[in-house]
């Protein structure tokens, strides 16, 4: 049986201590009978630990400078119809949505709750 790798990091040094896997680089362990998770895709969770997924409903947790204008998204500002996109490529930013006043945004769901 070889052994896989690791499903954190994708590291090809794991190694098998009795029945757990035990990646060395970031430690992580896991069971040869539990199933590998398949990866599901983007999980953006907001400031409470909720998953948030594309079309939800959110407010806006606290006061938002918004650059290259003089007023902030204020807190309770709700939000409708939420997309997801991958941080990767918008620095950080893993939510795009439309803002009445101010337009098309892009936030971070760390200053957001799901309603």
């Amino acid at each position: 049986m070889s052994i896989p790798n690791c499903p954190e990091c994708q590291s090809s040094y794991a190694y098998e201590d009795r029945s757990l896997f035990i990646c060395p680089e970031c430690g992580h362990e896991w069971s040869a009978d539990e199933p590998l998770e398949e990866e599901a895709g983007l999980v953006v969770k907001d400031v409470n630990g909720n998953v948030l997924e594309d079309g939800d409903t959110i407010t806006v947790v606290k006061d938002l400078k918004v650059k290259g204008s003089s007023t902030a998204i204020k807190q309770g500002t709700t939000v409708k119809n939420i997309r997801l996109i991958d941080p990767k490529d918008n620095a950080d930013h893993n939510l795009e949505c439309r803002i009445g006043s101010f337009g098309q945004m892009k936030l971070k769901s760390e200053f957001v709750k799901k309603i």
